[in-house]
């Protein structure tokens, strides 16, 4: 176990007695010694974002004293808070995101990436949990792209995907969860976004080569989709090979945070009708930018 300000762990400062504890072999710590309601001073919100620069996803258990507003003013202490752009903030809230009613995100994904400007770091905390099951899974994109052999990077190095709002809602949301989204004003059927974004973009504050893939990839700039599902389905595998991820098995009262410029997630729906709802607060980000300097952008039709 780490001790968040000694040398080599990847986070100074910090005056709570932190404890940083690995978790998994490439991906993942848990936190402990450290309430998440109240004031955080500087020092520690410093040593927080660079454990989890280090280890990608942060989990902090007993934080059963954490509500809706106390969530959102944790997140704004790493920047400005994202809305959804489809989907209204939950009950009385700014902006979180509630997952529920059908919507379980079951595939392995990156936050947003169908907008110019994907979250920076997302924190999420169960309200309701089923019984058994409905574990969430994270996975070190990072990590992915130095596994990948030689030739494979070259051509991970050139490659931009084109993502967009419509990939596969039929196959990620339930009919209830669509008609919600219609309610509050997102027609899944219609409101289409295509972003282009490399596929191999540079972290902006670790300058880590990191993949960006994941299921809003529709397919890749100058292939066609057939050609695309080839090669998206060889670069993902790397991705999501189980050395390459970390398995989260939710008490209430946890807390998870995670860097959504390295990494994917997928939730486990393996709790049959059984409630799980989790509200999700997310920080805005910054424009991807390719190993060529070159930045993402919205897709001209």
């Amino acid at each position: 176990m780490n001790s968040v300000g000694k040398p080599g762990t990847g986070a100074s400062g910090g005056k709570q007695g932190l404890e940083v504890a690995r978790v998994a072999g490439s991906i993942g710590a848990q936190v402990r010694g450290l309430r998440l309601s109240g004031e955080l001073d500087a020092a520690t919100v410093a040593a927080l974002r660079a454990s989890l620069l280090e280890h990608k996803v942060l989990f902090f258990r007993d934080q059963q004293h954490l509500d809706d507003a106390a969530q959102e003013a944790f997140a704004a202490h790493f920047g400005e808070l994202q809305k959804h752009p489809m989907v209204a903030a939950a009950g009385g809230s700014a902006a979180l995101l509630e997952l529920t009613e059908g919507y379980s995100a079951s595939v392995w994904h990156t936050d947003l990436t169908f907008v110019t400007e994907p979250s920076a770091f997302a924190i999420l905390r169960p309200v309701e949990l089923p019984p058994c099951g409905g574990d969430t899974l994270w996975a070190n994109a990072a990590a992915a792209y130095q596994r990948l052999p030689a030739p494979l990077r070259v051509l991970a190095d050139e490659l931009w995907a084109i993502h967009a709002t419509d990939f596969d809602f039929d196959g990620n949301f339930s009919d209830a969860y669509k008609a919600k989204m219609k309610n509050y004003g997102a027609n899944t059927a219609k409101h289409v976004d295509q972003v282009e974004h490399p596929v191999v973009h540079v972290h902006p504050e670790t300058g880590e080569r990191s993949l960006i893939l994941g299921s809003w990839v529709k397919r890749f700039v100058g292939l066609n989709n057939a050609e695309s599902a080839k090669i998206f389905e060889i670069l993902q595998s790397y991705i999501t090979m189980p050395e390459n991820t970390v398995r989260w098995h939710w008490q209430l009262g946890d807390v998870a945070m995670w860097d959504n410029r390295a990494t994917q997630h997928r939730a486990v729906p393996d709790y049959g009708d059984a409630p799980r709802v989790l509200r999700r607060a997310t920080v805005l980000g910054s424009v991807p930018v390719a190993i060529d300097g070159r930045g993402s952008h919205r897709r001209v039709a």
